[in-house]
């Protein structure tokens, strides 16, 4: 059974600091990219980071741009989202997801197989 699941979410003061981390099961981990995903209420569901399995290259949008790292430890399945900085229009749950290698770079959400249930951050000002 493919599994992505995320922890580390929580309630953090603006100008503070989380990290997200997705266990990944059920599937070979270096074959897929991870993106993490962000949605708030009401809002569309957003790409927040990329990276590769292969080469460990990274894609940030703006928006989080020099606040937010990811990095993954492909011997235990896992990524991570460094967030740093936090703003209150961070507040969304968070998605890991996984996209085939090769596929993912752009954050577009349907080339992205399997997703994580989500993990709630609140950034309280």
């Amino acid at each position: 059974e493919v599994q992505l699941v995320e922890s580390g979410g929580g309630l953090v003061q603006a100008g503070g600091s989380l990290t997200l981390s997705c266990a990944a099961s059920g599937f070979t981990f270096d074959d897929y990219n991870i993106g993490w995903f962000r949605q708030a209420p009401g809002k569309e569901r957003e790409g927040v980071s990329y990276i590769s399995s292969r080469d460990g290259r990274t894609y940030y949008p703006d928006s989080v741009k020099g606040r937010f790292t990811t990095s993954s430890d492909n011997a235990k399945n896992t990524a991570y989202l460094q967030m740093n900085s936090l703003k209150p229009e961070d507040t969304a749950v968070y998605y890991c997801a996984a996209a085939p290698v090769g596929w993912g770079q752009l954050l577009l959400i349907y080339e992205y197989y399997y997703w994580g249930q989500g993990t709630q951050v609140i950034v309280s000002s």
